[in-house]
């Protein structure tokens, strides 16, 4: 399916890969979790998703390792915003950041491009016109893939509306799902004005609305 209307097209269904490394309990065999991203994709998923801070920084390298030789079979979409430093986060959207961000991100993964790069959390801080326009100038130099492929996470519709302005923006990644609807009001409308795709996390309510096997 096409998401957003600049051409970036992705399988209907993605690949959340943060549970792999963090959050969700100790982090799973490595082994284990590279037969399951290929089985993601031999079985048609191949949009998969990833952060710099989910980890933090290992789950790129393991899905680096994961798409080694085959990453061209695959869309790729990481995050970057949550700045990790003597033991703190804080959130940054700074052009020095972004790039830097960026940079260590291609690394990791151990590709020359990113199909899908969004700032995970919005930095109050800084305008998001300069985050954007940093943002831009990475798609110009090509660390972005195909020059148009920018996203948000978590974002206000009015800072949607005004990152749209400096550069396009392919998606808007958000939580919906039966239980979590407060983004119909008025972030989904906007992007559907704007013709931004939406990539929803959590849409079996992080697992609740699904059917776990019982224990004994």
């Amino acid at each position: 399916m096409k998401l957003g209307s600049q051409g970036l097209e992705v399988s209907r269904q993605g690949l959340g890969c943060m549970g792999m490394s963090a959050f969700y309990g100790p982090a799973m065999p490595k082994s284990d979790m590279i037969e399951l991203i290929h089985h993601a994709i031999d079985t048609g998923i191949t949009f998969l998703d990833t952060s710099d801070v989910y980890g933090p920084f290992t789950n790129e390298i393991l899905l680096g390792k994961a798409l080694k030789d085959i990453h061209n079979k695959v869309k790729l979409a990481t995050k970057f915003g949550l700045h990790f430093a003597d033991g703190k986060i804080s959130i940054r959207g700074d052009h020095v950041y972004v790039r830097a961000a960026c940079e260590a991100s291609l690394k990791r993964l151990e590709v020359d491009c990113i199909d899908l790069y969004y700032q995970h959390r919005i930095d109050t801080g800084v305008p998001i016109e300069v985050t954007i326009g940093e943002l831009k100038k990475l798609v110009e130099e090509g660390r972005i893939k195909y020059r148009v492929y920018i996203g948000l996470s978590e974002a206000f519709a009015s800072t949607i509306r005004r990152a749209h302005v400096v550069h396009p923006i392919t998606a808007v990644q958000l939580e919906w799902s039966l239980w979590t609807r407060d983004v119909e009001e008025e972030i989904v409308p906007v992007c559907r004005e704007l013709s931004i795709g939406i990539v929803a996390y959590g849409p079996l309510g992080r697992g609740f609305l699904t059917s776990p096997c019982k224990a004994g």
